[in-house]
């Protein structure tokens, strides 16, 4: 884990990229009472898989590489979604993680938002980052936010103050998880989930050296909440991560054992089943089922690996078939 690179200026020229090819990516542009941009990447314009790929890099905050493939194993959705990052700590847990909570009531306008992307580590809001022991100082900053509707001025006016910045330099990235750019930056979480998971069971931080996830991608839905289930099942039920860790035989084994999602007792139907199941309240469903399906943890202390859970192809498919 390096804790002198700064995620902010490593994801600028991505930013910038991302709003100079705005035509070609099918996004649409705006700015906020004070100059910022906001990137509309699936609201008003169709955006694509491009897009979700580039805004994948951005969560990673410069520190991940994201990647399209598409495979002949699996006919039905040969489509998949491969990411990689040298430094998995600082790129998923300080940027990628969407873990800064943006909500405004004014009357019966309410606006509920998760933040992502490196102005996390900008803000310092969570107490994620006392583990972490990672802090960035940058004069600009993006937030990747997962809906369908403009933030409200108050909502900016909150991310700069808490960032340190001048609303000049600030650029939104909104992307509505039913959107090409939403399903691609959401599965391309894939090693992000497992990386939370690794550090919710209490796994050390800074044992992670590399690590490499893929996922398949889930045709667009119809609407906010079949996404959401396709996503989280291309993960849960599709993805694998494979870690490379430094520590004993013992050690990688246990971390391979617990990792993958077939470990919940809410594993085995689809998201949005268990969803509906808990009457739509995220936090009661079992932490354990978000998770990659499979797991491959690669110890480089004696070069041996260990892997477990399994891929649920036909979960998968009637998954996106809803």
């Amino acid at each position: 884990m390096n804790s002198s690179v700064s995620i902010n200026k490593l994801v600028k020229p991505l930013v910038e990229k991302l709003l100079e090819d705005a035509t070609y990516l099918n996004l649409g542009i705006d700015s906020t009472e004070g100059g910022g941009k906001i990137i509309d990447a699936g609201i008003n314009y169709d955006g694509c898989l491009e897009s979700g790929r580039l805004i994948t890099e951005i969560c990673m905050g410069g520190l991940g590489r994201a990647s399209l493939n598409m495979s002949s194993s699996d006919k039905e959705w040969p489509v998949s979604i491969q990411v990689h990052s040298t430094d998995p700590v600082i790129s998923c847990l300080a940027s990628q993680y969407a873990g800064w909570s943006l909500s405004f009531v004014k009357e019966e306008d309410n606006f509920n938002a998760l933040g992502s992307g490196p102005c996390r580590a900008l803000a310092q809001k969570e107490e994620l980052f006392k583990d972490l022991n990672y802090q960035d100082k940058f004069f600009s900053t993006v937030v990747v936010m997962e809906v369908d509707r403009k933030p409200p001025q108050e909502i900016i006016d909150k991310i700069t103050e808490d960032c340190g910045i001048s609303e000049k330099n600030l650029t939104v990235i909104l992307t509505p998880t039913k959107s090409l750019s939403g399903t691609v930056q959401v599965v391309g979480r894939v090693l992000e989930v497992g990386m939370h998971k690794l550090h919710e069971i209490g796994f050390p931080l800074d044992k992670v050296i590399d690590g490499f996830g893929s996922a398949p991608l889930p045709p667009p839905a119809p609407d906010f909440l079949i996404g959401m289930g396709r996503t989280n099942d291309a993960i849960l039920y599709g993805g694998t991560v494979h870690l490379y860790v430094d520590v004993e035989d013992d050690e990688a084994y246990e971390l391979a054992k617990r990792l993958p999602s077939c470990t919940s007792s809410d594993y085995g139907k689809p998201f949005a089943d268990v969803f509906k199941e808990y009457k739509y309240d995220f936090y009661k469903i079992d932490k354990l089922l978000f998770s990659p399906a499979k797991v491959i943890v690669s110890t480089l202390k004696t070069g041996k690996t260990f892997v477990e859970g399994k891929l649920d192809n036909d979960l998968v498919t009637k998954s996106f078939n809803k």
